[in-house]
């Protein structure tokens, strides 16, 4: 498997698995509100929580994804 080929492969799974996750985490938020609306704040603050550390988690594989297409065929 080429090394472009390879690179590709980690940046598309460095983007699905934390939009699986994103959808997940706001799903069940939202069905968590809507069973107990009154929790409101608190599950509102841990799904920015959980949806931050989401989108921390992806923002440092692309950035792994791109050093590593950066260096070129090894």
């Amino acid at each position: 498997m080429s090394h472009n080929i390879a690179v590709t492969l980690i940046i598309s799974l460095c983007v699905l698995g934390p939009s699986i996750v994103f959808i997940a985490s706001s799903f069940a938020s939202i069905q968590a509100l809507g069973r107990n609306p009154s929790a409101s704040p608190k599950i509102f603050t841990a799904m920015i929580i959980a949806l931050a550390f989401t989108e921390a988690l992806a923002f440092v594989a692309l950035l792994v994804a791109f050093q590593l297409l950066s260096k070129g065929t090894p």
